[in-house]
Order: C-alpha cells, then sequence, then structure tokens
C-alpha cells in the first residue's frame, strides 16, 4: 500500500473518532505506516496527527507505546512552537508502520471512550487555539509528552495532549486550557514526588548516620 493510495482520503466534514475508524479501514489488514496516515490528513494534520498518536498511550496494555511515539510528538509540536504549516517527520519514522491492531484497538478506543471529547468541544475562545495561542499549547504539549514517555506516568498527561489536540482541531479554546492546566498539574505533581523521594532519602540517611 502506498501514500498515493486514493481509496481514503479526509473528509473535513469528519470528526477525529470517525477519522480514526477511517484509517483502520484503510489499513486492510496490514496496518498503516506514519507516511500514510500523515499523507491521508487534510489542513488539520499537525492537530489530528498528534491525536492520533496520542490515542495508543491512552490505551491499556499497550506497552512500550509512549515512549516509541513520544519522539513524534515531541518533533511536530516543536514545530508548531516554531510555526510551521505542515507536518514534517523524518524518513525513517515515517516508514514506521502502525500494525493493524494498533489501528483497531484506536478506532475502538475512540468510539466507546472519548465520544465526550467531540461532543463537548466546539469552537470557542479562538484566541487560545489560534496564533499565538496554538504556539503556547505548543509548549503544553511537549510538557505532557516528556512526562508521558516516563515509567507507568503515561495516563494522566495522555489526556492532557488529546484536550490539547482536540481543542487545536476544533478550534476550542477551552479544551487547550484545561490541557494545558492538567500537563502543568501532572508535571507539577510529578516534580513534587521526585523531590519528596529525594528530600526523604536525605532525612533517612540523616537519621541513620545520627544513630551511628
Amino acid at each position: 500500500m502506498t501514500p498515493a493510495n486514493d481509496a481514503f482520503t479526509d473528509n473535513p466534514s469528519w470528526g477525529f473518532i470517525s477519522l480514526t475508524r477511517q484509517l483502520a479501514t484503510a489499513g486492510e489488514g496490514e496496518g498503516l505506516t506514519l507516511g500514510e496516515i500523515r499523507d491521508r490528513l487534510d489542513e488539520r494534520g499537525f492537530g489530528l496527527l498528534i491525536l492520533i498518536l496520542s490515542i495508543p498511550c491512552l490505551v491499556p496494555a499497550l506497552y512500550g507505546v509512549p515512549q516509541v511515539i513520544g519522539v513524534p510528538i515531541i518533533l511536530l509540536a516543536g514545530q508548531l512552537l516554531v510555526g510551521m504549516k505542515e507536518p514534517w517527520l523524518p524518513q525513517g519514522l515515517l516508514a514506521r508502520r502502525a500494525p493493524q491492531a494498533w489501528l483497531d484497538r484506536m478506532a475502538d478506543f475512540a468510539e466507546k471512550r472519548m465520544g465526550w471529547f467531540e461532543r463537548l468541544s466546539r469552537p470557542r475562545l479562538g484566541f487560545l487555539a489560534t496564533g499565538a495561542g496554538e504556539r503556547l499549547a505548543a509548549v503544553f504539549m511537549i510538557l505532557a509528552t516528556v512526562t508521558i514517555v516516563l515509567p507507568m506516568t503515561n495516563t494522566i498527561p495522555s489526556v492532557a495532549l488529546a484536550m490539547l489536540a482536540v481543542g487545536l482541531i476544533q478550534r476550542d479554546g477551552l479544551f487547550v486550557l484545561l490541557g494545558a492546566v492538567v500537563a502543568t498539574v501532572w508535571a507539577g505533581f510529578l516534580i513534587a514526588a521526585v523531590l519528596g523521594v529525594a528530600h526523604g532519602a536525605t532525612w533517612a540517611a540523616a537519621i541513620a548516620g545520627y544513630f551511628q
């Protein structure tokens, strides 16, 4: 299968849930490369591609996926940050294949668990989802992705990332704002936890030294 296959093209009237199902259908049992997925997206490419990449991080039991997917997400968010108009990824990443099982599970998860994203999102607070707001959203996407790739910490920041991506797709500044809040709070929690463990270890070592 090649990106030139015209059996599927993104329809701007589709919501992102319909899009994930159409991509799973387009896989035809072989899956799709990241390049094939990218070439099937319209001008919503950045937001849709980041959302599609974030969905596996929400799906239980896809072990190791966040660490693999984090790299292209950060690259895409970085391009948003500097104002690029179209997504670019290295050829090596574009050649990576998403197996059919991944595409099917993404579509199933989106249909069963993410309907409220699509129902509640709509154009509002556009200044937070366009222009400078879009670039600021990219900063929080990078923040969320950094915490996604840490072991056992992917679910909450993946929710933040999905909300940010949906906000950009739907031009919904409220979703962008909520995603940014979740990403910031989660990153703050992890930092506090690490500092707490470090402080506790220092305190324990001091107590042990006192009794020696």
